[in-house]
């Protein structure tokens, strides 16, 4: 690729090892972050292939799918969950490779460690075993999931075999309201093309309302680009991101710091560079977000109705709405708002930092839950459990009556008892509402952390502009 490239195509293009036409390229691997799922099995090739990994120094491992998020001083009761975690710690120490685990001040979700200690740097290509890589590309890194094969190559290798994706713009134009964030903006685009509308793409971000967007808001955005097909999502690097990482753990210091800074200034899209497809969302007429279905694209504004399978001539697709509406218990033509909720998620890898629990802790503070919901408030790290604490915020969660827990991924993915029971229902600051996602049998609405405490003090789906 030459001429005016974008985003992606620079960084793809900066990481081409070999090439060949007609067959996929070897790109390089700046970043390979680890986890105690996706891992097992790669690390057990490398010992099948009497192999040893080939930069332990670019690989850093966390543990968070299967880490309990209660007292971290008692056992793991899980025997699956306990060999995972324990088994990733044995092959970091037998491999060399820096692993922030159970007890360490660095643990937390994979996606909300990297950022946060500097580690994910524009113009890197990132990729770990877990599909919501695309997170990183908020900082203008190239970073998407892959599978335990290719955990398994990069860990050998350091590189990847990977075929080019196509581009695709989503301009994000005007300036978000009130109560409206950036949860709301990718929910409203995944509602918008659908989950299948990126396929085969990255998606980059631009648009006055993306680039008024704080660090932790483009995470959100770009964690749940994979929601809607798309390979990876990127947002290009500017001031906000700089500030944002000057001074990190692994962040560039001194002269270097300067020195890459100047570097990641050429990052941006090229003006006259082709997209193979654009989409303009208006953020002035975005409003609050969530979920009804059983996959993210099935979304609505809060207030609006939730569609009637009869109004879609696709009989595919109009087969999937009525299913998904027999799944949640729920009936075409009404407004989720009003809806009854038994549990509230306040974390995952979408919205668990810093910034997500101020803005719960906004709506909570001097409220109380109400009594017939269970609310779960998990911060996505250990560093920012840290801050949270330093602000105050556990006591308000505690004091309206909700759960403050340790860092991990907890409800997202149903782990360790933090699950629905069959038929509840669960407003979740996550990125999925597949069935059983959250527990057999449970029901999940997608929204953002506004809209979760909103919820959490109602009792049910709340439009959260009414408590402002």
């Amino acid at each position: 690729m030459s001429g005016n490239l974008t985003l992606s195509q620079k960084v793809w293009n900066a990481h081409i090892v070999h090439e060949e036409q007609g067959a996929p390229s070897l790109i390089y691997i700046d970043l390979h972050l680890v986890h105690e799922v996706t891992s097992p099995q790669a690390f057990q090739g490398l010992r099948d292939r009497g192999l040893k990994v080939r930069r332990p120094d670019l690989t850093i491992a966390t543990t968070d799918h299967s880490i309990p998020t209660t007292d971290r001083s008692l056992p793991i009761i899980d025997p699956i969950a306990a060999n995972q975690v324990a088994q990733l710690e044995k092959n970091c120490r037998d491999l060399g490779i820096t692993h922030y685990g159970v007890h360490s001040s660095h643990q937390g979700i994979v996606h909300v460690i990297g950022p946060e200690l500097g580690l994910t740097q524009p113009g890197m290509t990132v990729v770990c075993g877990d599909s919501h890589t695309a997170t990183h590309g908020a900082v203008g890194a190239l970073a998407f999931g892959i599978g335990t094969s290719e955990v398994e190559n990069v860990l050998a290798t350091q590189c990847l075999l990977q075929r080019p994706s196509k581009t695709f713009r989503v301009q994000v134009n005007g300036a978000l309201k009130t109560g409206v964030t950036a949860k709301d903006i990718i929910l409203a685009l995944i509602a918008q093309i659908g989950i299948g509308g990126g396929t085969g793409c990255v998606l980059e971000y631009a648009g006055p309302a993306i680039r008024a967007l704080d660090m932790e808001g483009r995470m959100t955005v770009c964690n749940m680009s994979i929601e809607a097909g798309a390979r990876a999502g990127m947002i290009a690097p500017d001031d906000t991101t700089f500030q944002y990482l000057h001074g990190r753990h692994f962040a560039p210091k001194g002269a270097d710091w300067d020195a890459a800074v100047t570097r990641w200034r050429k990052l941006p899209t090229d003006d006259g560079a082709k997209f193979d497809r654009e989409v303009i969302i208006n953020g002035d007429a975005l409003e609050p977000m969530i979920t009804w279905g059983t996959n993210p694209g099935m979304g609505v504004s809060i207030n609006k109705p939730i569609p009637e399978p009869a109004s879609v001539s696709d009989p595919l697709e109009r087969e999937s709405l009525t299913k998904a509406l027999a799944y949640m218990g729920l009936e075409a033509g009404k407004p989720l708002a009003g809806h009854a909720v038994n549990v509230v998620f306040i974390g995952s890898c979408t919205n668990s930092r810093i910034s997500d629990l101020r803005s719960a802790a906004e709506i909570l503070k001097g409220r109380k839950v109400n009594p017939n919901v269970r609310v779960m408030v998990v911060p996505g790290s250990m560093e920012v459990k840290r801050q949270a604490e330093a602000e105050g915020l556990p006591e308000i969660f505690r004091a309206a009556g909700c759960d403050w827990r340790e860092p991990g991924c907890s409800m997202c993915i149903a782990m360790n008892g933090d699950q629905l029971q069959p038929g509840q229902y669960s407003v979740s600051t996550s990125n999925r509402n597949f069935e059983g996602r959250q527990g057999k049998g449970g029901r999940t609405f997608l929204a953002s952390p506004l809209t979760a405490a909103a919820s959490a003090i109602t009792g049910v789906v709340t439009d959260v502009r009414s408590l402002l």
